[in-house]
Order: C-alpha cells, then structure tokens, then sequence
C-alpha cells in the first residue's frame, strides 16, 4: 500500500473517530464538523479508486 493510500484511509479512520466522539458527547457543532471532515476524506478516497470500507450514511 502506498504512503497516499494510507494517509486517505488514516483520515478516514481519524474522521471517524473523531465523529464518534462527538455522537458520544452529543456536541452538535463538533458532530457537524467530523461529518464535514468524513464527508470530505470520503470524497477523496472514492476519487482515486482507495475502499475506505462504509460510506458516509452509515456513519450517522
């Protein structure tokens, strides 16, 4: 695996714990912002072709 694939796929795993975090807390601005952040890292991944396992809907 190349050192840009698992830098995508660790900001996909970063975003998403991050997500998780701010569910846990129920802090709304902080879920807003680690959706935008997955949202984006997901983007990413999707357009070079790097499986970053679920998609943005089942992460909410």
């Amino acid at each position: 695996m190349g050192g840009f694939t698992e830098a995508v796929l660790e900001r996909v795993r970063a975003a998403r714990a991050a997500l998780s975090v701010a569910l846990k807390d129920e802090d709304a601005y902080e879920v807003a912002k680690a959706q935008d952040e997955l949202d984006d890292a997901l983007r990413v991944a999707g357009r070079h072709g790097i499986d970053a396992g679920a998609d943005a809907a089942d992460e909410g």
